[in-house]
C-alpha cells in the first residue's frame, strides 16, 4: 500500500516537472521526463510493485535467488573450464584422432617424425658421451648454439 502511494507521488512530481519544462519550451526534454515519470504508475498497475514488495519480504524468494546465484556461479565455471581444456567431449576426442592420424603421412613407409636407423645410433652416442663424464650437459646446448651459428 505505501509502496503504491510513494509511486504515485514520484509520477506526479515527475509530470509537473515535464510540465515546468514543456513551459520554457523545452519540449523533446518535457517529453522524455514524461515517460520517466509514468514508468512507476505503469508498474503500480500492472501489479510489480505488489509482487517485488511481496518478493523483499519473504525468504523463501530470497533463497530462490541464492540458488539461481549458485546455479549461475557453477554455469560460469564450466563454462571458463570447458574453454581451458579446448572445448567439448567430442571436440577433444576429434581433436586427438586427427592428430593420431597426421601423426604420419598418408603417403610415407616411415614416421614423418625422423629415419628408423637414426634413433638407434643417438642413444649409443649419447651413452658414450655420458660415460667420458660432464659432457652431456653441455652437448645440448652447443648444438643449440651451433645450429643458430653462434
Amino acid at each position: 500500500m505505501i509502496a503504491e502511494t510513494v509511486c504515485s507521488a514520484v509520477s506526479a512530481a515527475g509530470l509537473g516537472i515535464a510540465a515546468v519544462t514543456a513551459y520554457r519550451r523545452r519540449f523533446l526534454t518535457a517529453a522524455r521526463i514524461a515517460a520517466y515519470s509514468l514508468v512507476p504508475i505503469g508498474l503500480v498497475m500492472t501489479g510489480v510493485v505488489e509482487w517485488l514488495a511481496d518478493t523483499a519480504f519473504s525468504p523463501v524468494a530470497w533463497a530462490g535467488f541464492g540458488v539461481l546465484g549458485v546455479a549461475w556461479v557453477l554455469f560460469m565455471t564450466t563454462r571458463a573450464v570447458e574453454r581451458r581444456r579446448g572445448g567439448t567431449r567430442k571436440e577433444r576426442k576429434e581433436a586427438r584422432a586427427a592428430a593420431r592420424r597426421d601423426a604420419v603421412a598418408p603417403g610415407a613407409s616411415a614416421p614423418s617424425l625422423g629415419s628408423g636407423a637414426r634413433p638407434a645410433a643417438e642413444p649409443a652416442s649419447r651413452s658414450a658421451k655420458a660415460s667420458r663424464g660432464g659432457d652431456d650437459d653441455f652437448s645440448d646446448i652447443e648444438a643449440i648454439l651451433k645450429k643458430h651459428g653462434i
